[in-house]
């Protein structure tokens, strides 16, 4: 699993950075790789420890170990899987280790939905689904991981509201769903979460291929306030993008719609915190109403600001027909994961509950029309106040966790490491060095080539010989 979770990394630094000749893909592809590293070094430290204890890395023999040797709550349990959790949240992009994920777009557009639909960023939700009897074991990581998820869930879909770009906004919204699988898994819906999984990678590939058609008949616009109109122009992006936004959004009958709707069911069935935290994930199915509707609205309505130069053909065409369908369908084929995850208990059905879950997602259908298209509620207005102007800047810049990175570590490391360049060794030796070229210098502007120097430089010199040795005798 290691060899293959590394070779995930490398590939993916690779394909960021495809288009090496630009310094921005250089940057993203370096971003990613090392922050990615900083989650699968605790996880390297998961397994160490794992194979210390239980004495196998073999996946199916560990959990048996695990079970038969730790008790629910233990030190150890909680500890392994905090780490492997550590490199969970490098590889599917979650607070806080979520900021290499936006810059990744530098890359080509097929390279971002393979990324988002089925690879890189499904890993760790891959990983502690895999390892679930061990997270059974560690109640506090279990809610460390439900928390996580509901904190990155809502802060990437505040941040997919105020973002210009198509494909960071889709990065975001990656960053938000991936948050609802945690969510899942936290709760203990191992099955949920793998569902999750499956019919996001659906309408994330048809959404991103989508865009890619876009930009590709845009003369490489990213900026969907440079676009608007492209409905009747690009007929084939404009359903493509509707029925991914729809999935995405939750609504009814879509494919997104059963699986978040059983993600929500199972965190208000779950003790404790499950009222908080189906809470949050009900507002943030409300913010992903509202972000993915602005982009179908502000690309594909209103007036036209630049023209297409081409239309997708059908080799763009089919792969996004079939998308079309899997995001419609998807939600119907449900995986036979009954045996492999334990059984979980199930309350009573809450009709108010189920009927939110159907509501809230057209609410943010209804506000993103009202917002962009219908112009009911004037967007110039809410921005023009002091409030509306920081929470803007805040949320465009994703909470600024970028800059406390940078404020924290990236300068504070830049610092260190221009002293260590000139570190006290390093000093020292050059300090002799420029002793020896001073003392290089004086003697060289003894040698004159003057007869009478000589002399009386040995006469000089007899003197104070013949002054030391008297002194001696004496």
């Amino acid at each position: 699993l290691y060899l293959g979770w590394e070779g995930v990394g490398l590939c993916s630094y690779l394909l960021i950075g495809f288009w090496y000749r630009d310094p921005d893909n250089g940057r993203a592809a370096r971003k990613a790789f090392i922050v990615t590293r900083a989650g699968d070094t605790a996880m390297i430290l998961g397994l160490f420890l794992l194979l210390t204890e239980l004495g196998t890395l073999d996946i199916q023999a560990l959990q048996a170990a695990a079970s038969a040797q730790w008790q629910v709550g233990d030190t150890l349990p909680i500890l392994a899987t905090a780490l492997l959790l550590g490199g969970a949240l490098g590889k599917s992009a979650q607070l806080p280790l979520h900021t290499w994920l936006p810059d990744a777009m530098a890359g080509p557009t097929p390279v971002s939905a393979l990324i988002h639909a089925a690879t890189m960023v499904t890993a760790g939700v891959y990983l502690i689904a895999r390892h679930y009897q061990l997270f059974l074991l560690a109640p506090p990581t279990l809610e460390a991981v439900a928390w996580i998820g509901l904190l990155t869930l809502l802060l990437a879909a505040t941040t997919a509201l105020a973002q210009n770009d198509i494909k960071r906004i889709l990065a975001w919204s990656t960053i938000s769903q991936i948050g609802y699988m945690f969510l899942a898994l936290g709760a203990g819906a191992f099955a949920s979460g793998i569902f999750h999984l499956m019919t996001h990678a659906f309408f994330k590939a048809l959404l991103f291929l989508a865009a890619g058609a876009v930009i590709h008949c845009l003369h490489h616009e990213h900026d969907i306030f440079r676009m608007g109109g492209l409905r009747r122009r690009l007929p084939v992006a404009f359903w493509s993008f509707v029925i991914g936004s729809a999935a995405l959004a939750a609504l009814p009958f879509t494919a997104g719609f059963y699986s978040k709707e059983a993600i929500l069911r199972a965190v208000w069935d779950m003790p404790g915190s499950g009222h908080w935290l189906w809470a949050g994930g009900l507002l943030g199915a409300l913010l992903t109403g509202i972000y993915s509707f602005r982009l179908v609205f502000t690309v594909f309505f209103g007036r036209a600001r630049t023209e297409p130069d081409c239309r997708p053909g059908w080799k763009m065409a089919l792969p996004l027909g079939i998308l079309c369908a899997l995001s419609l369908l998807g939600g119907f084929f449900t995986l036979p994961l009954a045996g492999v995850f334990p059984a979980r208990d199930h309350a009573a059905v809450n009709h108010a509950v189920e009927y939110l879950g159907i509501g809230v997602p057209l609410l943010g259908l209804a506000v993103a029309y009202l917002l962009f298209l219908g112009r009911q509620i004037s967007i110039a207005a809410l921005l023009a106040s002091p409030a509306g102007r920081a929470l803007q800047a805040l949320w465009q810049q994703g909470w600024r966790v970028d800059a406390l990175y940078d404020a924290l570590l990236v300068r504070p490391f830049t610092a260190v490491c221009r002293w260590w360049r000139a570190e006290p060794v390093d000093v020292a030796y050059n300090a002799v060095i420029a002793a020896a070229h001073l003392g290089h210098r004086g003697l060289a502007a003894l040698q004159s080539g003057q007869l009478r120097w000589y002399a009386t430089s040995m006469v000089l010199g007899l003197i104070l010989l013949l002054a030391a040795v008297l002194r001696h005798a004496a």
